[in-house]
């Protein structure tokens, strides 16, 4: 992969993966090293989009359509892109915490979203923006709802049922495999410390700075 200044990396993964804990690890650890650096996160990361992100993950599991469910994170997504994401993409590496992968995981082929309707709003939205590199943390469906239960507050995708998080699963590793140049799975049910080493080496990889 050509090295670049700055670029765009995206963790993906069920609930209870990692994602979020791997992500703000690799944000300190970039930051130790003096670079500038965002971390982000979907739904949300801008004010307009941490009030949306309030309405879709709050209440009951089927508390909208799911067509309902799919325009609301793409409107949030619509307001943390052009408010947050394209102005900093020159200036900092940016991390996110989920993005357009959970959309097909989830939506698509999670819930059976029209594939068509979503790949419209990205490219409106997105143009041909995409992430330069995408971290998928796996994790076995008993270990996530092992961590699940330790979880004081649980929102509306934290109550599912094994099958549709093993469905969404499958769908992650399903979009890796399609381009592996610009993903990197790993699997995270161990909760092991190398799974941050190896994150942050791959980092240092397309950098153009050395450690």
């Amino acid at each position: 992969m050509r090295k670049r200044k700055f670029f765009f990396i995206t963790f993906e993964g069920i609930e209870c993966s990692g994602k979020s804990y791997q992500s703000r690890k690799l944000y300190k650890n970039i930051k130790n090293k003096k670079k500038p650096v965002l971390l982000t996160r979907e739904p949300g990361g801008s004010k307009s989009s941490e009030e949306i992100r309030s309405i879709i993950l709050s209440g009951p599991k089927n508390k909208f359509l799911k067509t309902t469910d799919t325009l609301l994170y793409l409107a949030a997504r619509n307001e943390h892109y052009n408010k947050v994401i394209k102005p900093m993409i020159k200036k900092k590496y940016i991390i996110c915490d989920r993005f357009t992968d959970s959309t097909l995981a989830y939506q698509v082929h999670g819930k059976g979203v029209d594939r068509k309707l979503v790949d419209i709003l990205h490219k409106n939205i997105l143009g041909k923006f995409k992430p330069d590199l995408t971290i998928i943390l796996i994790v076995s469906i008993k270990k996530a709802f092992s961590r699940m239960k330790k979880r004081k507050n649980k929102n509306r995708y934290d109550k599912f049922s094994k099958e549709f998080y093993q469905k969404v699963q499958n769908s992650f590793l399903k979009l890796a495999s399609k381009n592996s140049k610009k993903y990197l799975v790993l699997d995270n049910t161990n909760d092991s410390k190398k799974v941050e080493k190896i994150i942050f080496n791959k980092f240092l990889k397309l950098c153009s700075w050395k450690k």
